[in-house]
């Protein structure tokens, strides 16, 4: 019988592993370091053309003030949110239609970089494929960080109070971030695929209109015909709102968060790989 002796060899599924798993740990320290680069690339890509970010803001000023004001005498909240203020019950409509319309961007600026040949230097450099595209959504998250803050503050200006408390509040705002997140993805593909800027945008705005006027966000479900609440009632938008309610307003809060929660996972687990697929044979 052999008896082990300190310079035997190690069998070879703990050598494998030995070498392996510091490779594997460097790989992921550097893709996160890639991605974390990337990012920062696009954030002072936004700082130097601060016009997408005012315009980006303008239009959900612009429905804020529209349904408030024009449209707010017309429209009744019913259900459990009958006796509220119809701001109250327009706000978390108006914060998913910002990040839902604000994804598109997502598309926009990766169609244009595609369009000017940066895709090709990037693919050309010894980084992480995931990058690119985690680090121009995740730019895309913290430029959307921005815009709810504003949109809350407009809201507070015009009448909107929260009616339960601040960490729900807070966890109404994480949810939104975290489907606009999911949407990014979606909207990546698309860009990617179109390969044009304004191609990109024109094939977003079919996705994304139904599914934002075609839900809870500014009118209540009970107002729509029969045959447009099975969808509506249904669909991402309208769960992510409803959800967003009841933890601003009061009302059914678990089943909601669940929902969208599972929206936004499945959302980033069908795109984000579909995303990466298209990159790889971009250009």
């Amino acid at each position: 019988m052999t008896v082990p002796t300190l310079t035997s060899p190690l069998p070879a599924s703990l050598a494998r592993s030995a070498v392996h798993e510091p490779h594997a740990l460097e790989r992921l320290r550097e893709s996160i370091s890639d991605t974390l680069t990337i990012t920062w690339r696009n954030i002072v890509a936004m700082r130097r053309v601060p016009q997408v970010l005012v315009f980006s803001t303008v239009q959900p000023v612009i429905f804020v003030l529209m349904f408030r004001y024009v449209f707010g005498g017309a429209i009744r909240p019913t259900g459990i949110y009958a006796k509220l203020p119809y701001v109250d019950f327009l706000m978390p409509g108006i914060f998913a239609q910002t990040i839902a319309f604000g994804s598109i961007q997502t598309g926009v600026g990766l169609a244009e970089d595609l369009g000017k040949g940066l895709i090709e230097r990037f693919r050309s450099l010894p980084m992480a494929r995931s990058a690119v595209l985690a680090g121009r959504t995740l730019a895309d998250l913290a430029r959307n960080v921005f815009v709810i803050g504003l949109m809350v503050a407009v809201g507070f200006a015009v009448g909107f109070r929260v009616h339960t408390n601040l960490a729900l509040a807070v966890l109404g705002i994480l949810i939104l971030l975290a489907f606009a997140f999911a949407l990014s993805w979606i909207f990546a593909t698309i860009g990617l695929a179109m390969g044009n800027a304004e191609a990109a945008q024109a094939a977003a705005f079919p996705i994304m209109a139904p599914l934002v006027f075609a839900s809870s966000a500014f009118v209540p479900l009970s107002s729509q015909p029969g045959w447009l609440q099975v969808f509506s009632a249904r669909q991402p938008v309208t769960i992510t709102v409803d959800a967003v309610r009841g933890l601003m307003l009061g009302g059914p809060t678990l089943t909601p968060v669940l929902q969208s929660l599972a929206w936004s996972a499945a959302i980033i687990a069908v795109f984000a790989p579909l995303a990466v697929s298209r990159y790889r044979r971009a250009a």
